[in-house]
């Protein structure tokens, strides 16, 4: 009896084992190539830039108002705190996307 030479059951152990590599190879650089980004992941990373903008801007407003508690003046400590919190929480906000940047 002869065997198909195109059929993989009937192949050598060599030519199954070959097919069954090349057949996964192709099948992972399918995958590679996908879009890996959702809509929940967009989601994610809003969600990260604003608590990362957020959380900082509100312990300069805790920080000030303490302050002017404390040492009422001229100065508003609340706005200067407001304002170093919110730079902060920028660069923090700006450096988890640019770390999400380098990862694609």
């Amino acid at each position: 009896m002869v065997e198909a030479p195109d059929d993989p059951k009937t192949g050598s152990n060599q030519e199954r084992f070959s097919d069954t590599v090349s057949r996964r190879a192709e099948r992972k650089q399918r995958a590679r190539n996908k879009n890996k980004r959702t809509a929940w992941f967009g989601l994610g990373m809003f969600g990260l830039v604003g608590w990362s903008v957020a959380i900082p801007t509100l312990a300069g407003i805790t920080l000030g108002v303490w302050l002017d508690a404390r040492w009422p003046g001229r100065p508003s400590w609340t706005l200067t705190f407001l304002i170093i919190g919110v730079a902060l929480g920028c660069l923090n906000a700006w450096y988890w996307i640019k770390q999400e940047s380098e990862r694609e």
